[in-house]
């Protein structure tokens, strides 16, 4: 809801129509007097004394700032409760008219000021002079002449301050002049002390003259009383301005309102036009300028005071320049040009450092001046408001460190689920809610081999691509490790996925760092509001479902489907029963031939695992592979194959020699430094000679940029154990790099075998890798072959050895040995020994 408008401040000119009719008041009421008084005139010597008595009185004791207005609290009701006893009415309003223009001539005031003044005095005199009049006339100063003087003040007092409110209503508005109605209490208990006092002192006057020795005497201490009295006025006021102001700090101090609560409180504590906060630049913080002005209700982001006055103040030592402040002469005649006609800067200090300056402009009231005992009290509440700022800026790091990545400064989790929440709050008509997912590939090669630091820079590259990239209505945050979200409203699911493929290509640029370049690559999940979550975390969970799928995805891209997480749900539920079909060897091996493609010999076997769940069915490998992985029973798991693989080849009697065997192992397998010697343990258990035995490897477990399985490679080959690297191709690999490596055999992936026979591109790479494998004196088998058209193909560029469909799918061990009884005699190769049994599981 917008805050109320703050009243327009009219021109001092619109004063003149209150004095206009308070001159015409004064005038009517003095001819009234002259036509009803017998002897309107006389008693100038009196009228002399009094009016020095009524110049002197209006010295004031005490101010009220109301607005820009200083309402003075004087002693001018004693000398008028004896002008009103002593002197004729004419007089009087002459007295006190005089009085009021030398009063307004001295302290220096504007015309329109002074004349208002003036005739306030007039038209309050003349009329309560006519109300005496409708008293009888005063004989003593008895109880009657009490109450008759009393009404008199009383009227001066009344029309004076119906005249103020009038003009402070006029000027400064309506609520100006109630503001100056409820303070206006205070004000009329001393008029009636005033009152009370001046009956004092005509009551000893009237006994006897020379009493005016002793009233001397009183009216000195009655200064020092009402000074002192002041002051004490002025300091309890103070002290309970700075207490309330130091409660306001504190407690503005952590919801980002502390600028408005501390320039209000300061300008109203020292009672000056404006207070100022400047705070530099510093971080992530801006430049901060802000101004309370008497005239504003809210914030201005401006000073009318130089800054050269504020960069002094920097320097360490608080800067106060005005009348009755002295200071640098080049200061004051900066400050006259800018219209300030005092100031006071003092510096923010946070320890030892300066980090601001506050300061406060223009005390209010035309005699209104700020003295050396207010810089004190200044500083005081600067330390203060100092302090409130510095925790305030911690609260707000704190906050800010709370919800967001320290590597990147993006977002977090935290914060990326909290915008969520609001996105998905408030559903847009014709759009959606799109949350974007970037995996970054190949991180943890990058920390391995190049250390963290360069998978930081990696990480902090990403990141200002995305924030770059991606619109300026976009969220982009860091989850953590090497996920990065984007999620922002959308039209559809289909502009979402569009989106997903130009961040990604942007990701996918070349990344130079010194002389470093790196290509990294991402895989992306994309989820939509409402149709794939309502929630946040329903959202994220899915949308990472989306990555993981997305990295066997073609485009590495993947909108979210039910499939995802019914696999994903299937996996997690199968944790147990893997266990459990582990100890009970629920397991079961297939055998699938390889043969030669000249004679379609056999010269090996491979072994897939299979496993079907009571509940669930035939279980792909591939899932309750993802599971021990993730679960810690991988070792199980390939020991479980490695065993049943050995043991067929041991027992396997055609041709009188045993079948060659090769069991594809985990990139993770290779990181376990134990596992050369388990091999070496089985192969003497079952008596298998080393080389019967191959191990396959994915291309992306053993070329994986990184010396990791570079040791266990090296072990393996030293017990004699065979290599081969799998699926051939879909890597990033060279042949060149893959001569280094401590491998015998390369298998060619299905994806370019199968489509050979339409597709020259992969014909052509398969014949690369068939002729250059060669040469460096390595083994080839082609997977998938699956028609006599491939084969044929394959036997013109000269592959050995394949396995597909067109020979037969994977068998168990019987349905093994039935289909080898229908085939010919197993012959060894000549050139190459490839006779082995592959365990996939």
């Amino acid at each position: 809801m917008a805050g109320r408008k703050a009243p327009r401040k009219r021109s001092e000119e619109y004063a003149w129509l209150i004095t206009g009719p308070l001159a015409l008041l004064a005038v009517i009421c003095s001819t009234g007097l002259g036509l009803l008084s017998d002897d309107p005139y006389g008693e100038w010597l009196v009228a002399a004394l009094v009016l020095a008595l009524m110049v002197a009185a209006e010295i004031p004791a005490l101010y009220f700032i109301i607005r820009r207005q200083a309402m003075a609290v004087t002693l001018s009701e004693i000398p008028l409760v004896l002008a009103f006893f002593f002197l004729p009415p004419l007089t009087v309003v002459l007295v006190a008219t005089l009085a009021a223009l030398i009063t307004q001539l001295r302290r220096r005031l504007g015309m329109v000021k002074i004349w208002f003044n003036v005739a306030k005095a007039a038209a309050a005199t003349a009329l309560a002079s006519l109300v005496l009049l409708a008293f009888p006339p005063m004989v003593g100063v008895g109880p009657a002449t009490w109450f008759a003087l009393f009404a008199g003040v009383t009227t001066v007092t009344l029309v004076t301050l119906a005249s103020v409110v009038g003009v402070i209503s006029l000027v400064q508005g309506v609520p100006a002049g109630w503001e100056v109605l409820r303070t206006a209490m205070p004000n009329l208990i001393t008029v009636a002390v005033n009152v009370a006092i001046g009956l004092v002192v005509l009551i000893a006057l009237d006994t006897t003259w020379w009493s005016l020795f002793l009233l001397a005497a009183l009216v000195v201490a009655l200064v020092q009383v009402y000074r002192s009295y002041a002051q004490v006025f002025r300091q309890h006021s103070t002290l309970t301005d700075v207490y309330e102001l130091t409660r306001a700090i504190t407690e503005s101090g952590h919801d980002g309102t502390l600028a408005d609560s501390l320039l209000g409180r300061v300008r109203a504590l020292m009672q000056a036009e404006c207070a100022t906060l400047w705070l530099p630049a510093q971080g992530r913080h801006l430049e901060v300028l802000l101004t309370a002005r008497v005239d504003d209700s809210g914030l201005l982001d401006f000073a009318r005071t130089p800054a050269v006055v504020r960069e002094r103040a920097c320097e360490g030592r608080t800067v106060a320049v005005g009348a009755r402040l002295g200071g640098d002469e080049k200061l004051v005649t900066e400050l006259r040009q800018a219209g300030v006609k005092d100031v006071i800067v003092t510096p923010l200090r946070s320890g030892q450092a300066v980090i601001g300056t506050l300061e406060v402009a223009n005390r209010l009231g035309d005699m209104g001046n700020f003295t050396p005992g207010d810089v004190p009290i200044f500083e005081t509440v600067a330390a203060h408001a100092a302090v409130a700022l510095e925790n305030s800026r911690l609260v707000d790091r704190l906050r800010h460190d709370a919800y967001h990545d320290g590597l990147t400064k993006l977002p977090n989790r935290r914060r990326v689920s909290n915008a969520l929440e609001e996105a998905v709050r408030v559903r847009a008509p014709g759009e959606v809610v799109a949350v974007l997912l970037f995996d970054v590939d190949g991180l943890r090669q990058v920390n391995e081999s190049l250390g963290h630091a360069a998978g930081d820079k990696v990480l902090v590259e990403v990141a200002d691509r995305l924030r770059s990239s991606a619109p300026s209505s976009a969220l982009v945050g860091r989850l953590g490790g090497d996920e990065f979200v984007v999620t922002l409203r959308v039209e559809n699911a289909e502009a979402a996925l569009t989106l997903a493929a130009e961040l990604r290509e942007q990701i996918r640029d070349e990344m130079v760092f010194d002389a470093l370049t790196l290509d990294v690559d991402t895989a992306v999940g994309v989820a939509v509001h409402p149709d794939h979550g309502s929630d946040p975390a329903t959202l994220l969970q899915r949308v990472d479902l989306a990555a993981t799928a997305a990295k066997s995805t073609p485009g590495n891209i993947q909108l979210f489907n039910p499939a995802l997480e019914s696999r994903s749900m299937r996996r997690l539920g199968l944790a147990g029963d893997l266990r459990r079909a582990l100890d009970n060897g629920e397991l079961e091996v297939y055998f699938q031939p390889k043969v030669t493609l000249r004679d379609r010999r056999l010269v090996g076997v491979e072994c897939l695992a299979r496993w079907e769940h009571p509940a669930h069915g035939v279980v792909a490998p591939e899932d309750f592979v993802a599971v021990a992985e993730h679960t810690g029973q991988l070792g199980r798991l390939t020991e479980t194959v490695l065993r049943e693989g050995l043991r067929r080849s041991r027992d396997w009697t055609h041709a009188e020699q045993p079948l060659s065997v090769a069991v594809n192992l985990s990139a993770r397998t290779l990181t376990d430094q134990h596992f050369p010697t388990q091999v070496e343990e089985l192969l003497a258990e079952y008596g298998v000679p080393p080389e019967q035995l191959t191990f396959e490897i994915k291309e992306a477990g053993v070329l994986d940029g990184t010396e990791r399985p570079m040791p266990a490679l090296r072990r393996l080959r030293e017990i004699g154990v065979r290599l081969s690297v799998d699926d051939f191709g879909t890597g990033y690999s060279s042949l060149s790099y893959l001569r280094r490596l401590p491998v015998h055999e390369v298998k060619v992936d299905r994806s370019f075998v199968q489509g050979m026979a339409t597709d020259p591109s992969d014909l052509a790479i398969v014949n690369a890798v068939v002729t250059l494998s060669q040469q460096f004196g390595l083994a080839v088998v082609a997977e998938g072959v699956e028609s006599e058209l491939t084969l044929e193909l394959l036997q013109d560029i000269g592959c050995e050895i394949g396995q597909g469909f067109l020979f037969s799918r994977p068998l168990p061990y019987e349905r093994l040995e039935a289909w080898f009884g229908a085939q010919a005699e197993v012959e060894p190769l000549l050139a190459v020994d490839v006779r082995r049994l592959r365990a996939v599981p």
